[in-house]
């Protein structure tokens, strides 16, 4: 499956962005989807994961109450909604995943990345 990220972009604190995730190649629907962020100089970490059915899904607590993850697999697109977005959310954001089968397994699978950036 190839995937790609958009909807990054420049936004002032307490405003909001929607990311979408395209995959192609393979359906959605075979895949667990994640989104993840790597800040500068800091290491990439999982911001939200949405099961294949879309039934289960986890927030890092950082962004709980914040950040939505949501996929229309019909579509083969994944979304993450950002509200109330801090300058501490600035990071390039990737989507990723993996098969539905390897429950709590690896991403395998990358998008490009889109870069989010919240100035204060």
């Amino acid at each position: 499956v190839q995937l790609q990220a958009s909807g990054g972009g420049l936004v002032q604190a307490g405003g909001s962005l929607r990311l979408s995730c395209a995959a192609s190649g393979r359906p959605l629907s075979s895949y667990d989807m994640g989104w993840f962020r790597q800040a500068p100089g800091k290491e990439r970490e999982i911001v939200a994961h949405i099961r294949w059915s879309g039934e289960d899904t986890y927030y890092a607590d950082s962004v709980k109450g914040r950040f939505t993850i949501s996929r229309n697999n019909a579509m083969n697109t994944e979304y993450l909604q950002m509200n109330s977005l801090k300058p501490e959310d600035t990071a390039v954001y990737y989507c990723a995943a993996r098969s539905r089968s390897e429950v709590g397994g690896a991403y395998h699978y990358w998008g490009q990345g889109t870069q989010v950036t919240v100035s204060s």
